[in-house]
């Protein structure tokens, strides 16, 4: 039998607010453990929560950048469940009236463009956090995370393969970054998700009984983990077994789920209206002053970079993959006054390769836009080879100065003198006597034997261009 499967992501994005969602105690990651957990966030008799509205602001700004639909008017649930890290027996969350619903965004896979649907995106509250590792037989509960806001991003069961997926995670992920509601960062937790899976016979219009994958926090893992749950529900139902709804586990070292209890319904967490909390009521000035402060987005950047830059598709998507990385690119490309090809080949080359091989981010790069100008300067102006400014690259990226200082401390300026490369090519063809005799026999291939000799006789200093036509016409002669 032929199956389909059908996936649902529900995305936990952290909003990026200074202080919690319903108190003024701190976000702040990496504090030592309950040292930003106040009487609000511990749930001590006799406290209100009041809603942060810069929450408010954030989601609304998400929900625009979807072409969602922004509600007036949404109200806040209590979500009751026990869990040890929730001191209040309940979350403050969204149910029947989220502040976004109805969205949408466009995916691409393999040249393939699909729209995946977003039914909405709700705040709510996050719980604390167990901790296993440094306690013997017990679990520490730091309750620093409890009451962070949270912005729960729900799409439809629009995915129909793991690839679909990641590519969806990455085009959110992305997205609130360039919102600059969310700093993404999965290690952190700040940004993750759990995965509704299910299989049904192919033309089947029923959707087949789901299984929640919880809390994966990586790309890579979102994807072993679909896949391995997709390939076990395949095999239960073919040797005759049934899909149970329950919430399973991803346990990355051994790339299997393993069941964590069976799946909740709504109906299960008793949803009621929060007694202490009013309607939010959003306005529509409030909207519009929140479209105002929309940046440019990641797919309308990308066509620009296309069209004003002349670059690929390819080229595009990689200087657009974050918003500080495209400022850097521009700012290059105005300042350094290159080709915005070369200026990207280098952005996309040497420097997204170092950042990679040192785990930095874009912000992090010791090779400012200035130093990365003065190196396309020297490029340009024949001063370095493209081999030579590889070299300078390095050691900008180690510290050792700008293009113009490690040039002129490691004595790395181009030859281009013609007599001085005339003669070099002299002593090579003198000192080559049969390759030469082979060469003038016909063996092309040995021009570039006499080009590395050359290149090699003059550390790599002398100008290529002037390398080639100089030794073409000698070996002619």
């Amino acid at each position: 039998m032929e199956w389909e499967t059908v996936i649902g992501l529900e995305v936990h994005a952290q909003l990026q607010t200074k202080s919690k969602a319903f108190s003024g105690a701190a976000t702040k990651y990496g504090a030592e453990p309950n040292t930003q957990a106040c009487a609000v966030d511990i749930a001590l008799p006799g406290v209100l929560p009041v809603f942060n509205k810069e929450a408010a602001r954030m989601a609304v700004k998400f929900g625009l950048a979807i072409g969602a639909a922004i509600n007036h008017r949404s109200v806040f649930a209590r979500k009751n469940y026990f869990y040890p890290d929730l001191p209040k027996g309940y979350q403050i969350s969204q149910y029947e009236l989220p502040i976004v619903a109805k969205g949408q965004v466009t995916i691409d896979v393999d040249g393939v463009e699909k729209v995946i649907g977003i039914t909405r995106a709700h705040l709510e509250e996050d719980a604390g956090k167990s901790l296993h590792e440094d306690f013997h037989g017990m679990t520490g509960i730091d309750l620093n995370r409890a009451g962070t806001p949270l912005l729960e991003i729900v799409s439809e069961p629009d995915m129909r393969s793991s690839k679909e997926a990641v590519a969806y995670l990455k085009k959110l992920h992305e997205l609130v970054r360039y919102l600059e509601i969310c700093d993404g960062n999965m290690q952190e937790g700040s940004f993750r998700c759990d995965a509704n899976v299910s299989v049904r016979p192919k033309g089947e219009k029923k959707f087949g009984t789901r299984a929640e994958l919880k809390n994966i926090n990586s790309f890579r893992f979102v994807e072993k983990a679909i896949e391995f749950e997709v390939e076990r529900q395949i095999d239960l139902l073919e040797g005759g077994g049934k899909v149970v709804q329950e919430t399973r586990l991803y346990d990355s070292d051994k790339d299997v789920t393993r069941s964590m209890r069976s799946k909740e319904e709504a109906m299960d967490y008793r949803y009621f209206p929060d007694p202490d909390l009013p309607p939010l009521v959003i306005t529509e000035d409030f909207i519009r002053g929140v479209e105002k402060t929309l940046p440019e987005l990641p797919d309308a950047k990308r066509a620009r970079f296309m069209k004003d830059y002349g670059l690929n598709a390819y080229d595009a998507g990689v200087l657009t993959a974050s918003r500080e990385l495209a400022d850097y690119y521009e700012q290059l490309v105005r300042e350094s006054g290159s080709d915005p090809k070369i200026a990207a080949n280098w952005v996309t080359g040497e420097l997204a390769a170092f950042l990679n091989r040192d785990n930095k981010d874009i912000s992090a790069s010791p090779v400012t836009v200035g130093m990365m100008t003065g190196l396309l300067k020297r490029l340009a102006d024949n001063t370095i080879s493209g081999k030579i400014a590889k070299e300078v690259f390095e050691a900008m990226w180690n510290g050792e100065g700008d293009a113009d200082a490690v040039i002129a401390k490691k004595g790395l300026k181009q030859i281009t003198d013609t007599g001085a490369i005339e003669k070099v090519i002299d002593e090579i063809i003198a000192k080559n006597p049969k390759q030469l005799e082979q060469y003038r026999a016909g063996k092309e291939a040995l021009f570039g034997y006499f080009v590395g000799q050359v290149m090699k006789a003059t550390q790599g200093k002398a100008n290529p261009t002037q390398v080639n036509e100089l030794l073409r016409k000698k070996l002619n002669a």
